[in-house]
């Protein structure tokens, strides 16, 4: 009865998504204090319903009940307890209801995190959202049931989950990469609630910052983690690959990293009002692009989860209506709210101008290369392939041309600017990035050119921000009085640029540095590596829960003394009989050693095996995860949760016409 009752519960949260949809709807509309205020109880009602409805497939997936389709074929009765609850969106239905219980989060928090809130905004804000929640929930009943049983022929035992996926990434990744998705859908309500009121103004966009920089900030980390679990998992040492549903996270990533400066200026400013609301609904678009490419079939990738067209097609028919729809709201309000604010070619508009354009360009370089190949089958042109040397080719200028620009960015002042206060408050940082740029890359055996760029380019970001810092505490009676009064606002700035830096840095040495060795080794081998010697002790079988596996173990020494022990593993699981590496990783923030298990070869015990030096692999994920925590810092600010909220029908009208 369990999940009769977990489909009856989604079946209620659509009804309450329905309602949520119409009702506020109606009430901005007629100024019906009554109907806009049933909203918030509303959204917390849907967030219920679909958290029982999550909880009924979790109990099923825990209690090994293999009559239910989605259980039986994406878990085992030998498959660990804390990878059946992960099991639950490790497929395509229990990650749809996941998407949806992660929305209705997302929703309920706006409605009970919003008092500062005009009850007409709101109303209209959760009305939007209860539109994208209505599809959502639709998609999932209609084409995706996660309830279905498998009766009267229910197997005995489960097909087992994927190995890749018998993993922590995948109690970690999926749901931090769904809560960035779906957090975009929040600036998207409110860019349409703008529209329908017919006013943008800084206001509205204090009002969506914090959403919006909450959301980016967990797509940052979620595309963080994937990275170090394909790294770690998969045996090959690579961290990105473009793969297309890794450009599908990337996409909405880039027009979100667009979207929050610009919202800086819009509340700063009150200018790029239009050109917000325009980038607000592309991430959302792009979200829902993703959506498409990973359940459509239209890719076979580990990270495709669905080849059903119809479903497809209802995503397709979905991205339309809301595209379509908002795209249309746009061309009509747009030009009645366009900017009339005038600013210099030298301040700091400008420079986030260059940032719009640059992340623009990028995403749309990386949305052609993504969807080119799929395209040009669809019209029967043929099989294309557009790999890593185009993106590369393409994307790494950018970013270059992006970096000169940020290291100003703090310094500069709104409205209008002078190049030579820039060229005297930036000289010190300048001579400091050319002196690490010369200096630095001399530590390695080989001077290389890009990685002296790229400690340039990283140093230029930090040594600008360490002076902006310098200039704004200077003036304080203490350094610490000086410290404490800067906003979260700029602490999440400064922790987000710096991580951006460590990015450059961990991207660059890594790609230049790296030495991988393919080699047959048996157990007495020695092989060295990067002033490292990888000793082949012996081969053991081992037994984990649902596997069986040969284990090698290897001592890594450098200059006769001891560094580490590894144990890389390759294993079968039992259920399937599916063959699966496990690396064996010394880290560090200097270094990772890096060692991977192939097939044996011949009778005498030889293995192939993979030895990689990683140098500074791990500052991208530091990076990403200085800039998530930057994302979550500046959300935290007080200015955007200044304003009263409007509790009257009169009262909203006066301020909020629409």
């Amino acid at each position: 009865m369990i999940p009769e009752f977990g489909h009856f519960a989604l079946i209620i949260a659509l009804a309450l998504a329905l309602l949520l949809t119409t009702v506020p709807a109606w009430g901005a509309w007629r100024r019906n204090v009554s109907a806009m205020s049933l909203a918030p109880g509303l959204a917390v009602g849907l967030l219920v319903f679909v958290a029982i409805s999550f909880a009924a497939l979790t109990v099923s997936f825990l209690q090994d009940d293999f009559s239910v389709a989605v259980v039986a074929n994406n878990s085992n009765s030998l498959l660990p307890p804390i990878y059946k609850f992960s099991a639950v969106w490790g497929n395509h239905e229990g990650s749809l209801l996941l998407w949806a219980l992660i929305l209705a989060g997302w929703i309920a928090a706006v409605a009970l995190l919003s008092p500062q809130l005009p009850l007409l905004v709101l109303a209209r804000v959760l009305s939007v959202m209860g539109g994208v929640a209505v599809g959502f929930i639709s998609f999932s009943l209609l084409t995706s049931n996660p309830f279905a049983r498998l009766l009267p022929g229910t197997p005995a035992d489960g097909n087992d989950l994927n190995p890749l996926l018998q993993d922590p990434g995948l109690i970690i990744h999926p749901p931090l990469l769904y809560m960035g998705y779906v957090g975009f859908s929040v600036a998207f309500a409110f860019a349409i609630a703008a529209l329908l009121g017919g006013r943008l103004d800084a206001s509205w966009a204090r009002w969506s910052r914090p959403w919006t920089n909450v959301a980016w900030a967990f797509l940052s980390l979620g595309i963080m983690l994937g990275s170090w679990w394909a790294y770690y998992e998969l045996g090959w040492g690579g961290w990105w690959f473009w793969d297309p549903v890794e450009n599908a996270s990337f996409m909405p990533w880039l027009a979100g990293t667009a979207l929050i400066h610009s919202l800086a200026v819009t509340e700063k400013r009150v200018l790029f009002k239009s050109w917000t609301v325009l980038l607000a609904i592309f991430a959302f678009s792009l979200s829902l692009l993703g959506t498409f490419l990973v359940r459509s079939g239209v890719l076979t990738s580990v990270h495709a989860f669905a080849t059903d067209p119809a479903r497809g097609m209802f995503i397709l028919v979905f991205l339309a209506i809301v595209v379509g729809g908002s795209l249309t709201l746009y061309a009509l309000r747009a030009p009645a709210v366009s900017s009339r604010v005038s600013f210099a070619w030298v301040s700091r508009e400008s420079l986030l101008l260059v940032n719009n354009v640059v992340f623009l360009v990028a995403t749309l370089t990386v949305l052609f290369g993504t969807l080119f190949p799929l395209i040009m089958d669809a019209l029967g042109q043929g099989k294309y392939s557009v790999g890593p040397p185009y993106f590369n080719a393409v994307f790494v200028p950018l970013m270059a041309l992006l970096a000169p620009f940020m290291g100003i960015g703090p310094l500069s002042r709104w409205k209008r600017d002078s190049g030579a206060r820039w060229r005297s408050e930036l000289l010190i940082p300048a001579i400091a990035a050319i002196a690490c740029a010369v200096t630095l890359p001399l530590l390695q055996a080989d001077y290389n050119l890009w990685v002296a760029l790229a400690v340039l380019l990283a140093s230029w970001l930090v040594f600008g921000m360490l002076r902006d810092l310098w200039i704004r505490v200077r003036t304080a009676s203490s350094m610490g009085r000086g410290l404490r009064r800067l906003s979260p606002s700029y602490w999440g700035m400064f922790l987000a640029h710096s991580g951006f830096a460590a990015c450059i840095i961990g991207v660059v040495a890594t790609s230049q540095y790296s030495i991988e060795h393919d080699l047959k080794m048996q157990p007495g081998d020695v092989e060295n590596l990067a002033g490292y010697e990888f000793r082949f002790i012996e081969v053991d079988g081992v037994r984990g829960p649902n596997f069986v596996a040969d284990e090698a173990r290897f001592e890594v020494t450098r200059n006769g003394k001891f560094v580490a022990s590894l144990a890389p593993q390759k294993r079968r699981y039992l259920a399937g009989g599916s063959i699966m590496t496990e690396a064996a990783i010394d880290p560090g923030l200097s270094r990772d050693l890096y060692v991977a298990m192939g097939e044996p070869i011949g009778d005498g015990g030889a293995w192939a095996i993979r030895l990689h030096y990683k140098p500074m692999v791990r500052w991208m994920w530091l990076g990403a995860t200085l800039m998530g925590l930057g994302g979550m810092i500046t959300a935290l600010d007080k200015r955007y949760r200044r304003q009263r909220r409007v509790s009257t029908a009169a009262e909203a009208g006066a301020q909020y016409a629409g």
